[in-house]
This record gives structure tokens, sequence and C-alpha cells, in this order.
């Protein structure tokens, strides 16, 4: 029992607060659990949503942001962590300077920008603040296609040329390493991965409609995965194989995109 103890791992989301559980902390603590690790939160907004849209967002103060992230770092030894929803400039300022001068390993920056429903979640004025703070210290960024036009501003990212030369120039950017996440195109649903050498593409079939929270998910499972000492491409595989089976096991819940099914059995990793 004290041996298992002390193997678990401590990851630490900082992200939004989803009313409807599918998506932000609360479908980053689900994948936690799922995957064996210890969750921690550091919260940055609270949101009114639900399957079919956001209905509202409250941003807390950038300072209790960084309390929270200093309150964790300071008792608790956590392995690695992952952002979500940043929307102000003030929020994203503060985390990266938490995250620098608390030293969080196995940072994984999943650029929340816009939801499953197609509501805008960033300012306009935060996406500068977003590439000039949070990609220098990320170990991965894992935009969806929107989010990776907003982020290069250019558009039609719609195929695999163009995601392996857009992952290519987020890394670019400044972060090490970055996975665009194709879910949104026809056919197989595949995400492409630049770790700074070599271009990888993770692709499994695709299933039922639109999921709420699969970008949340993934960055979530990639993360626990590193905490527990995987390189980074085992982590975005065996996480990709979480995410892939957790949507096609999504509950019919709301009348708009389907959470994911985090009580699934993790797939082996290997």
């Amino acid at each position: 029992m004290v041996k298992c103890a002390m193997m678990l791992k401590v990851v630490l989301t900082i992200a939004g607060s989803d009313s409807s559980g599918g998506a932000g902390i609360q479908a980053d603590l689900k994948t936690f659990s799922a995957l064996g690790v210890f969750g921690a939160t550091a919260v940055t907004a609270l949101t009114a949503q639900n399957t079919l849209g956001v209905l509202s967002v409250v941003d807390l103060d950038p300072r209790f942001v960084a309390s929270q992230i200093e309150a964790v770092m300071d008792d608790l030894p956590v392995a690695a962590a992952k952002t979500g929803m940043l929307s102000r400039t003030g929020i994203i300022e503060a985390v990266a300077e938490s995250v620098r001068e608390l030293s969080i390993p196995n940072l994984v920056v999943d650029p929340v920008m816009v939801a499953a429903s197609g509501d805008v979640l960033l300012s306009p004025e935060a996406v500068a603040a977003m590439r000039e703070h949070m990609f220098p210290i990320a170990a991965l960024v894992t935009p969806n296609l929107r989010e990776t036009e907003i982020l290069l501003g250019r558009e039609m990212v719609a195929d695999a040329a163009a995601m392996r030369k857009a992952a290519r120039d987020l890394v670019h950017l400044g972060a090490r390493a970055a996975l665009v996440t194709g879910g949104a195109l026809e056919g197989d649903a595949t995400d492409v991965l630049y770790d700074g050498h070599e271009i990888h593409e993770f692709s499994a079939p695709r299933h039922g409609p639109r999921a709420h929270g699969a970008g949340c998910t993934l960055s979530a499972a990639i993360a626990a995965h590193l905490a527990q000492g995987s390189a980074l491409y085992d982590a975005i595989a065996a996480a990709k194989k979480f995410v892939t089976r957790a949507i096609e096991q999504s509950p019919p819940f709301g009348r708009g995109a389907h959470p994911l099914n985090h009580l699934i059995r993790p797939p082996d990793k290997s």
C-alpha cells in the first residue's frame, strides 16, 4: 500500500471550470483519475456552459490564479502540468511567470480558444500573449485546426500537408513540440506531431458526433503519461487511444456535442 502511494504521480491542471462537467478542469480530473495520477487544480475561469455552448464566463483575478499554483507547488510533488482556458492577457502572464519561477515540469499547453460549439473563448489581445509567454515554456502545445489558424494568423489548415507545415511553424514560434489535432477534418481523426526533429502522425477511426471536451481530455492524458515517465511520442500515442475509446463510448447526454466517457479502462501502453 505504501509502495503504491509512493509511485502515485501528481499532475496539475491550470484551466477553466465547465459547469456541464464535459470539458475544462472537470474533464482533466476525470482523465487523471482514469489514468492513475493524482490531480490538482488552479482554476482560471468559471463558465456557465453545457453541450450546446458557453453562456457566460467569469475570469478569476490573475493574482489568485498564481496563488493557487503556488499553493499546490509549495506542498505537492507535481510531476507534470497542463493548461487549458487562459482567456486574459493578465492570466496568461501570471501563469507563465509561475511556471518559470516554480520550475513546473512537463507542461502541456492546450491553447483553448474555440469551444466545440464554435464559441470563441480567448480574447483577441491574448493571442499574442499566448505565443509570447506560453510557447517558450511548453514541452508540447496541442491546438486544434481553428486554434492553429488563429495562432499562425492564416486560414485553411485543412489537410495533412497543411497540418505538417503548421506543426513545424508552431515549433518555430518557440514551443519544443507541437501536436496539431485534426478531429475537425473528414475521414480518420489524424493528429500531427512535430517534435523539433521529425514529423509523426497519429490516426484513429472517427466515432460518433462532435465531442465535447476531447481536446481537454487529450492534453490531460498526455500530461498524465509524461508524469508517469513516458517519452513524448509514447505519451501522445497512449493518450490518443484513451480519447478515441472515450469518444467511442460517449454517453448520449445533452442536445449538442457529446461529452466523453472518462470511466473507460485505459488502453494498454503497448
